[in-house]
């Protein structure tokens, strides 16, 4: 078919690359990632702009968008950046323009925004035809000596503008306002830091190559204040490497209240945390009762962040509640850090933080020079026409003459008085007022001026020496306006380190109250307050055809294990279950329990330490209580029943009981020692007693030098004790015989 196409007369022929699939796509996606790399979301460590915030600023100050004008519409600016310079969606520059206006999310922004920007709640901006903008001082130390060929400057992607490859300003963008991004196979997270702090360590290497950055550098500055509690040694490592993550917490005050009462106000949230999503999760440790101490969450904030934190009473340790608030929720999290940047020859690489300031400051010098060469060339353009303007002053009268008579005097003046030809046209279009004896005298003065101003930049550029003097005066004035004690440059993170949260176990946050727990047939569940009388839970309200079925006294500090007939062993909290009031709820409402499996027990996990597990077949096993408890819904496998078999029992086990007494439906019952039961975390166990027909009634453990006791039955509450049980002693797997005269007829111990 190909060829067939290309032999059409109106179609031209097709050229055919026989290449192997896999190495043209690789090539092809190479240089897709590589244009992702270099060209969209990695900083440059000298400005630390990505191309669409550097073209941002461009397009703002193109548009004389300062910082003492108005402001002006962000929708001119999106379309001056997307029509002239990057040709990407609206939103996505819009975005960015967004970012760099707000003060929750740059250290030192460098768009000053108008009208709805976005806030630390997490809501977003307005549309950018209803928000306006213009630059802040900081943008304006950015870009400074745009205008003296500070750096190079390239042709936009249409071939109609030029923009500049890079920010020549003395603000230390990359590490003051940190930068995001995610490459192709790369990464940046550079969390921002305090500007001063990054100039005195400029200027430290500036003396010495080998100083240490960290004696000026503490560490990370958030906009949004806050604590990085990482150890001195901790910092150190991550930013010798260049990789790593600062632990930032919340800053939580405690005010006490009259009465003896307390609440924790939380005035500063870690950086990038959405302060309405914050207290949505802090809301739902509180429904979910996973933070039972904690009474209730507020959002107090008006101009200033207030979140309010109420203790469930006043009896709680704040520094318990605090530490689990660390624990469970954002009010603690790690910023990353991943200083992956693009160096002077656009390589993508991780440095450390002594490398980013040393190549920062490395590109202060080549700005430095390239501004002095500026400087000097256009020193001596303008002293080419101040001495021009000096030989007309000295030779006026014949220039006056020369004018007049000559119809072109350019050429004859240049011969005359060996004038150069911009010399001669700067006279030819003096202006008449010029000619006055005070211009003269004026023009001497700036001559010696820029003499004198062209031999020091000569200096300058002949020593190393004078470059390092001069660029740490010019480092120590901007530093003026971003030190410590100015409102931008005071610094906002402490820097204080602290053991990590501590994991407080749940019961250690609950208060200890008795309860009774009630299940019902049907499986209803519930816990009344307080240890109540066992023997009145039959006379309870139920549902109607319903009844009590397990009744016990607990903690409401206790988990309770509830056995199903399947195998299957499920962990409650006795702290959530439902008030005694009204029927309670159905317990499978809180497990993933199918409705047709019976429940078997039903008791605290503490009781006892192990227990003894037997199927309807008489197979079961000893099992450590720990070894049962489930950590979801769905429960924990620990009996698996054989088929036709299921959960008969689960007793606990004394810590000196000895003995296994089994009794089948057959009512044949035998006695051996509990160390002929195997001790298992899960499985079928092996055979307590045969059958040939029925299964296992019920087995208990007990001591056998104290007797086998069991329940008289009826209301006199008595029970017996056999102590001879010498007929029924022997191996486990046996048949039994028939238990001692009085034991009850429902094969029960």
């Amino acid at each position: 078919m190909a060829s067939e196409i290309t032999d059409l007369p109106d179609n031209p022929p097709i050229a055919v690359l026989d290449a192997p699939f896999d190495s043209a796509l690789s090539e092809r996606y190479l240089v897709y990632a590589l244009s992702t790399i270099t060209a969209r979301s990695l900083p440059d460590v000298r400005d630390g702009l990505k191309p669409v915030h550097r073209r941002l600023l461009w397009a703002m100050r193109l548009l004389r968008m300062d910082p003492a004008g108005a402001y002006k519409k962000s929708a001119r600016v999106v379309g001056d950046v997307i029509g002239k310079y990057h040709p990407h969606g609206d939103q996505s520059v819009y975005d960015a323009m967004v970012r760099l206006a707000q003060d929750f999310s740059l250290r030192y922004p460098l768009v000053d925004g108008q009208g709805n920007f976005g806030n630390i709640d997490g809501d977003n901006a307005a549309a950018y035809r209803y928000t306006e903008a213009r630059l802040t001082q900081v943008a304006i130390d950015l870009m400074n000596g745009l205008d003296e060929d500070a750096v190079g400057f390239r042709p936009t992607y249409n071939n109609e503008d030029h923009e500049p490859e890079l920010m020549p300003g003395l603000f230390p963008n990359l590490l003051a306002n940190g930068a995001a991004g995610i490459a192709v196979g790369m990464a940046t997270s550079i969390p921002p830091h305090n500007a001063a702090e990054l100039l005195d360590a400029a200027v430290a290497l500036i003396d010495n190559a080998q100083a240490n950055v960290l004696d000026y550098v503490k560490g990370p500055d958030f906009p949004t204040g806050g604590l990085v509690v990482d150890s001195p040694a901790a910092i150190a490592e991550c930013y010798a490497t260049g990789r790593g993550s600062f632990r930032t917490r919340a800053r939580i005050e405690r005010v006490n209240e009259k009465g003896g009462g307390w609440h924790l106000v939380v005035a500063e949230i870690p950086y990038g945390v959405s302060k309405g999503k914050l207290i949505e999760n802090i809301a739902d440790l509180i429904n979910d009762k996973k933070l039972p101490i904690l009474g209730d969450v507020r959002d107090e904030s008006a101009e200033d962040l207030r979140i309010v934190l109420e203790p469930r009473s006043r009896t709680v340790d704040s520094d318990t509640l605090m530490e689990s608030l660390f624990r469970l929720s954002d009010l603690e999290t790690r910023i990353p850090l991943n200083l992956n940047v693009l160096d002077a020859t656009r390589t993508p690489r991780v440095m450390s933080l002594k490398e980013a300031l040393a190549a920062w400051v490395d590109h202060q010098f080549v700005v430095l020079r390239r501004r002095s060469r500026h400087r000097l060339d256009k020193i001596a353009d303008r002293l080419e026409l101040l001495g021009g303007y000096l030989i007309a002053f000295l030779n006026l009268d014949r220039v006056i003459e020369i004018i007049r008579t000559e119809d072109e005097p350019k050429p004859v003046m240049m011969a005359e008085f060996g004038l150069t030809d911009r010399q001669a046209e700067a006279i030819l279009n003096m202006r008449l007022r010029s000619l006055r004896r005070l211009e003269e005298i004026e023009i001497r003065k700036e001559r010696d001026g820029l003499e004198k101003e062209q031999g020091e930049l000569e200096l300058l550029l002949s020593s190393d020496a004078r470059q390092r003097t001069r660029l740490k005066r010019d480092l120590g004035k901007i530093r003026e306006r971003y030190g410590p004690e100015t409102a931008l440059g005071k610094r906002r993170t402490t820097i204080e380190e602290a053991a990590p949260a501590r994991e407080i176990p749940l019961e250690a946050m609950i208060d200890r109250e008795p309860i009774t727990v009630i299940l019902s047939q049907r499986g209803w569940i519930r816990a009344m307050k307080g240890h109540v009388e066992l023997a009145s839970a039959d006379a309870m309200k139920f549902k109607e055809g319903d009844g009590a079925f397990l009744a016990f006294h607990a903690q409401t500090t206790d988990k309770l294990l509830l056995a199903a007939e399947n195998g299957r062993f499920y962990t409650l909290a006795s702290d959530r279950l439902p008030g005694g009031r009204g029927f309670g709820e159905p317990v499978r409402l809180m497990i993933d329990l199918d409705g047709a499996v019976g429940i078997v027990a039903l008791f605290p996990a503490g009781r006892s330490e192990r227990l003894l597990v037997a199927a309807s077949d008489g197979r079961g096993f000893v099992l450590k209580a720990a070894d049962a408890v489930a950590e979801t819904r769905k429960g924990k496998g620990v009996v698996s029943p054989r088929a036709g078999a299921k959960l008969k029992l689960v007793r606990p086990i004394a810590p000196d009981d000895d003995y296994v007494a089994a009794i089948g439906d057959n009512r044949k019952m035998l006695v051996f020692p509990l160390a002929e039961v195997a001790e298992l975390a899960k499985g079928q166990g092996v055979q307590l007693q045969r059958y040939r027909d029925g299964g296992l009634a019920d087995a208990t453990t007990f001591k056998f030098a104290e007797g086998l006791s069991w329940a008289m039955g009826g209301e006199s509450g008595r029970t017996r004790t056999e102590t001879d049980l010498q007929p029924w002693r022997t191996a486990r797997g046996a048949a039994g015989r028939m238990p001692p005269t009085g034991f009850p007829r429902d094969n029960r111990f």
